[in-house]
């Protein structure tokens, strides 16, 4: 429901503009920036043959939206910190690197994730190096926490050669407490900070009682599978990929939480994965779990949304894994959903084509360029809208190109078309847009406040026989333009008629200024781009009440605008601003952009 509202903010604001003047096109990102690796994976790793997706544009949607409706579930990514040593394949990165663990931990956040769980092999191993430097960064990230799951290979190769299995574990946990317990960002659960492990009692025999006592604290002990919620001393229990599986783990996964269900005092961790794949591996057995373009990945939380549910809350999910290369688990690159999107415009119409399922694809974004390479984002459509109508914009009559983007589902891959050009057609927008052109000189300048900066506008080539009035396209209330001449005259085919502009800035204390009687005015407009939006499918598949009750937030919206005096902002020190100057004469209008640095 948010995007739709967002659609039909965007919307209004459009038509508003339609009557108020030109729609000022502000760049909000560009063409690189929507293309490029937006992930903590190296942009040096192209790919694997493995499954495993080359560093890319990925979705940032919050993975807690993939789980039911109200879901409380925390989510923990699986950490591994073996890369960069000799013993394990090149990923582009160092694992002990407190750069690369500061990228790492961001996007996890970024994706909405709540908390690592460190895959760790014994002190002082390279793991142990940076599982410090994750513990420093997590204190970093409030709210954000983090866990040691003791690795069977902490007891091959960390262990005391001399000592039981138990006598060993138990030096283990003592470094555990004393090294990582006692940070505020570790794991608890009910007060007592959480340790599990990977595989020890397939390994070993432990007394888990008895280790106990070894330990200053009471650790909330996650063991695994099924058996994990009758282990002695359990807190709960988390459960894993299982690549031997026909089924990609779907059996597997319903007896786990069916176990967890059956014991309700304890803690319940399930497992989202988008597949396996070991053969890079040097300890690989040949286990493949396809990944189908992104539908496994899809799958793990549709086995969770069937069982749980806001009043059956699933206690935890960990993604298995953020990045295990070498058994092709990793979703640090993303996840290749194996999905393109097309565009092309008839008429007035910005239409667009998914190629690929589109249930991989979360909603798409429309941007709008003059240069092809300075985006503003026009409007976010919901899945199953497949197209745009441009006269809803009051676009000047130049040639602009749009670009649209299928936003994928949490983790999988963004996928941009190409461009479609256009030059509006529609009524209000005539003229030739060759007629005259607009520059402007310099096309960057520098402003403190209470100062004034100046800049040359001219016009060149030219079939224009009509006078040409020169104005700022909406400038904020700070911004005051002035120019001299306003109104420039045609002198033949080849002049070059030019004026100064003169921009005074002058920062007011709320950004906002009495606008006098033009409320009445703000709501005719509303009033009438109402009446044209109701005529629009979109309403008519929501419900006329709906529509009413959407209509009086975004009026009200619309009407508190009439309190400013042109575009209320705070525009502030180090920040840059897009100033757009509009040449006007007759139906031609042409823009152009001057960047200014608020000092």
């Amino acid at each position: 429901m948010h995007r739709f509202v967002l659609a039909v903010s965007v919307l209004f604001l459009g038509l508003a503009a339609a009557m108020a003047g030109p729609l000022t096109i502000r760049p909000t990102t560009t063409l690189r920036a929507l293309k490029s690796n937006n992930t903590s994976a190296s942009s040096s790793f192209s790919g694997q043959k493995n499954g495993n997706a080359a560093a890319g544009n990925i979705s940032k949607e919050d993975i807690h939206s993939l789980l039911y409706p109200g879901a409380r579930t925390k989510l923990y990514a699986h950490l591994m910190l073996w890369f960069g040593g000799k013993n394990h394949m090149d990923v582009g990165y160092r694992s002990n690197d407190g750069a690369q663990i500061r990228r790492q931990l961001q996007d996890m956040v970024s994706r909405g994730i709540d908390g690592v769980i460190v895959d760790w092999y014994g002190p002082n191993s390279d793991s142990d190096q940076a599982a410090r430097l994750v513990m420093n960064e997590a204190e970093a990230h409030p709210g954000f926490s983090f866990a040691i799951m003791v690795d069977t290979g902490a007891m091959k190769w960390a262990g005391c050669k001399s000592c039981t299995p138990e006598e060993s574990l138990a030096r283990q946990l003592q470094y555990v407490e004393q090294t990582y317990t006692s940070s505020p960002a570790y794991l608890r659960i009910n007060g007592n900070p959480v340790i599990t492990n990977f595989d020890i009692d397939l390994s070993y025999v432990v007394d888990w009682r008895s280790l106990g006592k070894s330990l200053a604290s009471s650790p909330a002990y996650i063991f695994q599978n099924n058996s994990g919620f009758s282990h002695e001393l359990s807190a709960g229990s988390y459960a894993w990929v299982m690549p031997s599986t026909a089924d990609a783990g779907a059996n597997y996964l319903t007896s786990f939480y069916q176990t967890g269900e059956a014991h309700p005092h304890l803690h319940t961790i399930g497992a989202a994965y988008k597949g396996f794949n070991d053969s890079l591996a040097s300890w690989g057995k040949g286990r493949h779990m396809d990944q189908k373009c992104g539908q496994t990945w899809l799958n793990t939380f549709d086995k969770i949304n069937a069982i749980y549910n806001s009043t059956r809350q699933l206690d935890a999910l960990q993604l298995v894994t953020w990045n295990d290369y070498e058994e092709g688990t990793e979703i640090e690159s993303g996840i290749d959903n194996c999905v393109s999107v097309s565009a092309a415009i008839s008429g007035s119409q910005l239409s667009w084509k998914l190629s690929g399922k589109e249930n991989t694809v979360d909603h798409y974004k429309v941007y709008v360029t003059q240069d092809g390479d300075n985006l503003m984002l026009l409007s976010e459509m919901t899945v199953g809208e497949n197209s745009l109508n441009l006269c809803s914009y009051s676009l000047v009559p130049a040639t602009h190109q749009f670009f649209v983007q299928a936003i994928g589902k949490p983790s999988l891959r963004n996928q941009l078309s190409g461009p479609a050009s256009y030059t509006p057609q529609c009524p209000g927008n005539t003229g030739d847009p060759q007629a005259f052109q607009l520059h402007a000189t310099p096309a960057s300048l520098k402003i403190a406040s209470g100062h004034v900066a100046e800049a040359v506008v001219s016009l060149t080539s030219g079939t224009w026989d009509s006078p040409v009035t020169l104005s700022c396209a909406d400038p904020p209330a700070e911004i005051q333009c002035k120019f001299s001449p306003p109104t420039l005259k045609p002198a033949g085919r080849q002049s070059k008629p030019s004026a100064k502009l003169s921009i005074s800035f002058a920062p007011s204390v709320s950004g906002l200024r009495e606008r006098g009687g033009q409320g009445p005015l703000y709501a005719s407009w509303f009033a009438v781009a109402f009446g044209a939006f109701l005529t629009l499918s979109p309403i008519q598949r929501m419900g006329l009440r709906r529509a009413l009750r959407l209509a009086v937030l975004v009026g009200a919206a619309i009407l508190f605008s009439a309190c400013g005096n042109g575009a209320p902002s705070h525009l502030a020190g180090g920040q840059d601003y897009v100033l757009s100057v509009i040449a006007t004469s007759g139906g031609k209008q042409v823009s152009t952009q001057i960047t200014l640095q608020i000092q």
